[in-house]
Parts: C-alpha cells; sequence; structure tokens
C-alpha cells in the first residue's frame, strides 16, 4: 500500500477535464447501433447491440497496430504480445501472440465466404510469423473484395490495411504507406470522417510513422484518431489511452513539455478501468521511469519502479523472471542515487533467483554478476579514505565477479557462432543473434571494470605495479575481443557496441599516459583508432536521428 501511495504522487499533475461529451451512434453517418459482448459503459452511457459493416479490433504489443476486418460488430481485445527476434534489419517478425475475439458475423453470399477465409489465414499465417505465406493470403483478400464488392468498399479498406500491417513488420515501408493511405481514403468516404474505423486506420497509419521515426506526420495521425476516439468512445475508454499513450510517446521523441503528462493520462485511465496490474499498464510504468531517468529525476523513476516490483511480486512472486527484471530496474536506480546498501541487498537476491531459474551459465548471470561488481567498486571508493584494507576487500570481490562474468560471456559468444567457409563467425539464428549482441556488451563492458579496477588498485597501492600489466592487459582485452568478433557485422555495428569499445580505448589511453612508459608510436596508433571510432559513432546517430 505504501508503494502505491508514493507512487500516486506523482499523478497529481493529471488534467481533471470532465469527460469529452458522447454522441450517440445514430448521429453518425451510415452508422447504427454499436454492440458488444456484454455492456460497455463509455462516458455515461451504456451502449449495446447490432453495428452493420464495422471493424475487428485486435491489439498487439509494443507499436500498437489493429487489424481491420468488416463484421456485424465491434469486438475490442486485450492487449498481447508481439516479440520481434531483432530491433534491427530483419525482414520477418516472430509474433507469439494475437488474441482475436469472434465477431458472429454471418457469411452472406460467395464473395463474402472466399474474402473471410483469405482474411482470417492470413491472420492466422501472420500471428505465426509466416509473412510470405500471410502476404498471398491478404493480397488474395483485396482482390476478392474489389471483385465481389467494387473497388471502393470496405472490405478493400480492411483487406489494404492487414497488408500495409504485413509490409510494416517487414520492413517494405514502400509498399505498406500507399495501402494505409487507401485504407482511409475508402473509409472516410464510406462512412464519413469522423467514424471510429477511420480513427483506427488513422492510429495504425501513426504506428507505420513512428516506426520510422517521421514524428510530425505520425503525430497528426495520432491527434486526428484522438479526437475521433474522444467523440465516439470517451475519454475512459482503454483504446482512448492506447493512442493518447503514443501521441505522448512520439511528443516526448519531439522533445515536447507535455509528453509526459498524455503518457500519465494513458496510466490513469488503466488503473481507473481496474487495469492497474495488467502487463500493459506495467509497460507503460516502465516506459516513463525511463523516461525520468534519462532525464535524471531517479526520485521520480524509483517510486514508479518500486510500484512496478510491488505489483510483479504479488502477481507473480520471485520465481518469475519478471519480478527479477522488476528488482534489477529498481537496483540500478537506487545505486545510482546513492542507496548501495539496497541496491546491493537487491541484486544479490537477484542473482540468487537467476541461478535457480536460468542455467549457471546464462548470460542474465553474468550481466547480474557485472551489476554486484560495480556496486562493490563503488563501495570500495566510499571506504577507500577511511578504511584502505576493506576497501581492497571489497574491490577483491568484485573482481571475482567480473572474472566470472568475462568467462560466462566469451562461453555465449562462441557458443552461439560457428565457423563458415569465408567468415570467421556467422549468425546461427535470431535468437543467437541477439543472445551474441549482449554477451558482446557484457564481455566489454566487464574487460572494461576489470581494467577501472586495476587502475583503482593501482591508485590504492601505488608500489604494485602488477595492478598496472593487469590494468593494461584486461584493456587490451576490449581491443582484441572486439577485433576478434568484429567480424560479425551485427556485433560490431551496433553504436553502444562502439561507444564501450570506445570507453575502452579510452581508459588504455589514459593508463599509458599516466603510468606505463609508453611507446610514443603505439599511443599514436590508439589515438587514431579513438577518433575513428568516435566519427562512426557521430555517424551512426545522425542515421538514426
Amino acid at each position: 500500500m505504501f508503494f502505491r501511495q508514493a507512487a500516486a504522487n506523482l499523478f497529481k499533475r493529471l488534467r481533471n477535464s470532465a469527460p469529452f461529451p458522447t454522441k450517440n451512434w445514430s448521429s453518425m453517418p451510415n452508422a447504427g447501433e454499436l454492440r458488444f459482448s456484454g455492456q460497455h459503459n463509455f462516458g455515461g452511457h451504456t451502449w449495446s447491440s447490432n453495428c452493420r459493416q464495422a471493424l475487428k479490433w485486435v491489439f498487439l504489443h509494443g507499436q500498437t497496430v489493429t487489424i481491420l476486418g468488416i463484421s456485424s460488430v465491434t469486438a475490442l481485445a486485450e492487449d498481447v504480445s508481439i516479440e520481434s527476434s531483432s530491433k534491427n534489419a530483419t525482414n520477418e517478425a516472430e509474433i507469439t501472440g494475437l488474441r482475436e475475439i469472434e465477431d458472429g458475423s454471418v457469411i452472406s453470399n460467395v464473395h463474402t465466404s472466399k474474402w473471410r477465409v483469405f482474411t482470417d489465414k492470413g491472420r492466422e499465417y501472420f500471428m505465426q510469423g509466416k509473412l510470405e505465406q500471410a502476404e498471398r493470403f491478404f493480397l488474395s483478400a483485396i482482390q476478392e473484395a474489389k471483385e465481389g464488392f467494387g473497388e471502393r468498399d470496405p472490405h478493400v479498406a480492411a483487406a489494404c490495411n492487414n497488408l500495409a500491417e504485413l509490409y510494416r513488420v517487414k520492413k517494405a515501408f514502400d509498399k505498406a504507406e500507399p495501402l494505409y493511405v487507401e485504407a482511409i481514403d475508402i473509409l472516410e468516404e464510406f462512412f464519413g470522417r469522423d467514424d471510429i474505423r477511420v480513427g483506427a486506420a488513422l492510429h495504425n497509419l501513426g504506428q507505420f510513422y513512428l516506426v520510422q521515426r517521421k514524428l510530425e506526420k505520425a503525430r497528426v495521425c495520432y491527434e486526428r484518431s484522438l479526437k475521433i476516439k474522444r467523440r465516439v468512445l470517451g475519454e475512459a475508454h482503454p483504446d482512448y489511452a492506447d493512442t493518447i499513450y503514443h501521441l505522448g510517446t512520439v511528443l516526448y521523441l519531439q522533445g515536447k513539455e507535455d509528453s509526459e503528462d498524455l503518457i500519465l493520462d494513458s496510466i490513469r485511465i488503466l488503473e481507473d478501468g481496474g487495469q492497474g496490474e495488467s502487463i500493459l499498464c506495467i509497460r507503460r510504468l516502465q516506459y516513463l521511469a525511463q523516461i525520468y531517468t534519462k532525464s535524471n529525476r531517479f526520485t521520480d523513476a524509483e517510486i514508479l519502479l518500486r510500484k512496478i516490483l510491488h505489483i510483479v511480486e504479488l502477481l507473480k512472486g520471485w520465481k518469475s523472471l519478471d519480478t527479477v527484471v522488476a528488482a534489477e530496474r529498481l537496483a540500478l536506480t537506487l545505486q545510482s542515487v546513492g542507496q548501495l546498501r539496497e541496491a546491493a541487498v537487491l541484486l544479490q537476491r537477484c542473482l540468487d533467483a537467476r541461478k535457480v531459474l536460468l542455467p549457471e551459465e546464462h548470460i542474465q548471470n553474468a550481466a547480474n554478476m557485472l551489476h554486484i561488481a560495480r556496486l562493490k567498486m563503488l563501495n570500495s571508493s566510499q571506504l577507500r579514505k577511511t578504511n584502505s584494507s576493506q576497501a581492497m576487500d571489497e574491490l577483491d570481490l568484485a573482481k571475482d565477479l567480473l572474472g566470472n562474468s568475462i568467462r560466462i560471456a566469451r562461453k555465449v559468444l562462441i557458443r552461439h557462432m560457428k565457423p563458415e567457409e569465408n567468415e570467421e563467425f556467422t549468425v546461427v539464428s535470431r535468437k543467437a543473434g541477439k543472445d551474441g549482441h549482449v554477451a558482446m556488451m557484457i564481455l566489454l563492458q566487464s574487460l572494461n571494470a576489470l581494467g577501472m579496477l586495476e587502475m583503482t588498485k593501482l591508485e590504492i597501492q601505488e608500489s604494485r605495479e602488477e595492478h598496472q600489466v593487469e590494468a593494461d592487459s584486461a584493456l587490451r582485452q576490449c581491443i582484441s575481443v572486439f577485433k576478434e568478433f568484429g567480424s560479425v557485422r551485427y556485433l560490431s555495428d551496433h553504436p553502444e557496441v562502439k561507444a564501450e569499445y570506445l570507453s575502452c580505448l579510452r581508459h588504455l589511453s589514459n593508463l599509458m599516459i599516466s603510468h606505463m612508459k609508453t611507446n610514443k608510436n603505439s599511443l599514436e596508433e590508439l589515438n587514431d583508432e579513438i577518433k575513428h571510432v568516435e566519427v562512426e559513432i557521430s555517424k551512426s546517430r545522425r542515421r538514426e536521428i
């Protein structure tokens, strides 16, 4: 209860405007009454029964999309997960969940029957991540709709929208955009500009632009969609909350001040609707906590992260990795504000839980060890002035943890690669690619931390020359690791990997200048490499923008 009360303080800034008045569907162009499975209250009005030519809403986790279908009723589905195997340049998506609610429509003729079969089969393959098969069925659905209902029929719009969503997932953006636009044009022509189906299609187009970071176009789509959903569904509806959340995300990326208020609004709507403990609400709380962390508002982030941990711990206990991850996020935030003792307890509990839930040499265990090692290094720094012996003990414990982290990360990298005829390493699978990227980051970070640890020992015990040698060795291993696995482009091309590599190079340069008898040519070569990596990182960041 304490966590809930503490988190509630964040929401005092929420707008207290009254719900937007909701109009009756009968006042809308070509609209009948709306029937749901059960009764739902929107803006103070309870609606039920029969809306012809409505749509089927299916929400997908992540950047939420709507797969449209023409049916005799409107059905709303909860957010469920879609996981993509990689955030980078892949042309496939591995979809692990999609929940569809039956609309109960009656097949009226052979064209409707064929259209529905093509649409349903396309969705089925889309859900399974079989995008080539799904594409064929969605194309057939478009053709059947045009032949059976006419070029400007809502069946065509729904089929176009579905195919556009598939092309968006495949990153075939040039094919997707005309289909989105055509779907919206047909729906506006058939139902009117303010119809809820137009709002859903605009939301999808906003998602399409958001993926490409075309933020201004995304903002316009979301604002139009939001206006429609406010009038039709009311401000208490979870679908209104979904669009307002994504609009808030766009505004945040644009640097607009009111972005956080919109994200908070979306969370409040879910909580008021009894979904405060849902996965969707937790994800939005996590995103807001990340925003606070990036802006160094660690106290605000701490409140949200405590709330998240409290919810997940009650729901799943410590036999769930979700709880472990939530606890680790809180621990790292506590570490940032200097609450090292509580952070240490949480991180150790996370490691103990992971050792039970995961194989001993899983990369998450290596990451957890790295976090604890860094914490011990911070403890050592605080102890140096008062107890140098205890400070050294903390560093020794950290060194053992880093050694294990390095060992595991290297094994994971090697295990998920295999020799090829023309390459030293290649990607075995998409999962291997993701694990390999994480392992590369953990390995570089652990070696970098080990180098800094030895440099700290050198400062505490200036006469121990072996610390110079060990620091130099650890930092040079960063270079050899980057070169060794750099033949796999996805490992070395990530800006964050290059940034960690750059950090190693800079630390090695400082060590060579301050503590070692350095060959001038070697130092010049190292500085040239630093400049080269800095340029590459700058180019990567410009491409992302």
